[in-house]
């Protein structure tokens, strides 16, 4: 037999060039749908209806305009907005101009802002006019002030700020300056930084997940790829864009040549009424938002009469939502992800047969975490020191790890976290969970969640699943509340539906007839459970509230 000699004979002569190796970006998706469909819908908020040609030119002009001012490679421009056509200009338009764009929680305080300005070293933010106090705030304790690039919405609320200050300009003024036909290319290395995004910071400061252009493009498509999502999708705007870059949705939905359904603010009215109003095909959020729209009116509710589909993660749903949301006629797709892995990353895919089980039954599968996205390269459960896999018995807890192409790059000026996340060639994700016999994972809890009551593991999610099955409730969350004898006791915290009634006794009850006594809540608490931006629960506040009972 022949052996191969040198370089092999594919290597010879086959090397990359222009013509068959190029970048991966996902700028490259708003040129497409320009130039193939540049008469479709691309943007609707209130009386705004733009075309993929016009939101083309747009963008272009936001590049062109940033570039004469400027701002070039590597250059951090910030945007804290809500879910608005600028947001949309922005995903596009800063890569175009060879920045990193970093998109902040509009919930954070001038404290938290100033730091990440002063962290991700911004020299221009995009600021919605209804958070100039905010901005201003941040600003002072910066000691610097970048350019600060005002979006002045007609539909905010009102702001005591009617003009831009010295040295800053509105949007629509700094587009006229740029040039809407400019032309722009790819980055010379897909590995080139597209996008930074700002964990909770929960434990003390948030860290910077910085995104790749090549790890966007892979999970826009792979989103699009996960969901079926056909062309022309009409997307609604209820996932917060500054959340993982809107789980790059942005892009996805641009690649698909569909519509972004822009939304300020949600309700049950506003999300209900405008998928009834846009026939929205698609939407995302956390299971908060699923239970915002099913507090919504029997007659909003019947205003839809066609199909949607709707992508939920950020906190395991509960299988009784799921079962609702279903009974509504929504088709929920469960996925599960991180900021360090660019939005979903696995997702619970779906098997015909699945169809014909229960409806309690289907809800409890699919609320599972499930496998891998297609784009993303490993997966498993196992011992967070040693690494080995745990058992796929469903019953044995690991942490879930990942590795591939929709991994971030890691965390700005930190290499000692980015060390330990990537310990061992694996991203640690802190989730705790079992492995399926299927293969399929499903969380158990946060490590720093599960409660340890002498010593026996229990996770909060089981019991949170136990507790939103019963009829008075509308939200649950539990915690680990100190106890002198068990180390740890679980503590319910429950708000109940409007005009519900229940007492701590008989929440303990309905727990007891369906849990194992020791996972039972041993105290219960009525109240509003307090949230992040994105839906999240904030536990650590209610387990300082626990401790303190």
């Amino acid at each position: 037999m022949g052996q191969a000699t040198g370089a092999g004979i594919y290597e010879q002569g086959l090397h990359r060039r222009r013509a068959n190796h190029v970048p991966l970006s996902p700028i490259t998706f708003l040129e497409r749908a320009a130039a193939v469909y540049p008469d479709r819908p691309a943007v609707v908020y209130g009386g705004v209806r733009r075309t993929w040609r016009e939101t083309a030119q747009r963008c272009h002009q936001l590049a062109s305009a940033l570039a004469r001012r400027g701002f070039a490679r590597g250059g951090t421009v910030a945007i804290l907005a809500p879910n608005l056509p600028e947001f949309v200009e922005a995903s596009f338009a800063v890569p175009m101009a060879g920045c990193v764009l970093n998109a902040i929680n509009i919930r954070l305080d001038a404290e938290a802002i100033a730091f990440i300005l002063d962290h991700g070293e911004a020299t221009a933010l995009i600021a919605d006019l209804a958070f100039a106090a905010t901005v201003e705030a941040a600003l002072t304790r910066l000691g610097r002030r970048p350019l600060v690039i005002w979006i002045d919405d007609p539909q905010a609320p009102p702001s005591p700020t009617a003009a831009c200050p010295p040295g800053d300009i509105g949007y629509e003024a700094l587009l006229r300056q740029g040039d809407g036909a400019a032309s722009f290319t790819e980055p010379g290395d897909e590995w080139q930084a597209i996008a930074l995004n700002y964990t909770s910071g929960t434990t003390g400061n948030p860290k910077g997940v910085v995104y790749r252009h090549r790890g966007a493009y892979l999970n826009a498509l792979g989103n699009a790829l996960t969901w079926a999502m056909p062309h022309f999708p009409v997307y609604l705007w209820t996932l917060p864009m500054f959340h993982c870059n809107g789980w790059c949705f942005p892009w996805t939905v641009t690649a698909m040549a569909g519509t972004h359904v822009c939304l300020r603010a949600l309700s049950p009215e506003t999300i209900l009424g405008a998928i009834a109003e846009h026939r929205v095909t698609h939407l995302c959020g956390a299971p908060i938002v699923m239970t915002t729209m099913l507090a919504g009116a029997e007659e909003l509710w019947q205003k839809i009469r066609h199909p949607v589909k709707m992508m939920t993660a950020g906190a395991a749903p509960p299988a009784a939502v799921l079962e609702r949301m279903e009974a509504r006629g929504v088709e929920v797709t469960h996925v599960y992800g991180l900021t360090e892995t660019y939005g979903p990353a696995t997702v619970c895919a779906w098997h015909p047969p699945w169809d014909d089980l229960p409806a309690p039954e289907k809800a409890a599968a699919k609320a599972r975490q499930g496998v891998r996205y297609p784009v993303q390269d490993e997966l498993t459960v196992a011992d967070p020191d040693t690494l080995a896999p745990v058992p796929a018995d469903g019953r044995t807890m690991g942490e879930i790890l990942m590795r591939g192409n929709i991994t971030m790059a890691g965390y700005l000026k930190n290499s000692q976290a980015t060390e330990e996340a990537f310990a061992g060639g694996w991203f640690h994700t802190g989730d705790l969970a079992v492995m399926h016999e299927d293969g399929y994972v499903e969380i158990k809890d946060r490590a720093k969640d599960i409660v340890i009551s002498g010593g026996e593991n229990i996770s909060t999610i089981e019991v949170e699943g136990v507790l939103y099955r019963h009829p008075a409730v509308a939200e649950a969350a539990v915690v680990a509340k100190p106890d002198r004898r068990w180390g740890e006791t679980p503590c319910a915290f429950v708000a109940l539906k409007a005009g519900a009634q229940a007492s701590a006794e008989e929440i303990v009850a309905f727990c007891r007839q369906r849990l194992a006594h020791f996972k039972c809540p041993r105290h219960v608490v009525f109240a509003e459970l307090p949230k992040t931006s994105t839906g999240k629960v904030r536990k650590y506040e209610l387990r300082e509230r626990a401790r303190a009972l």
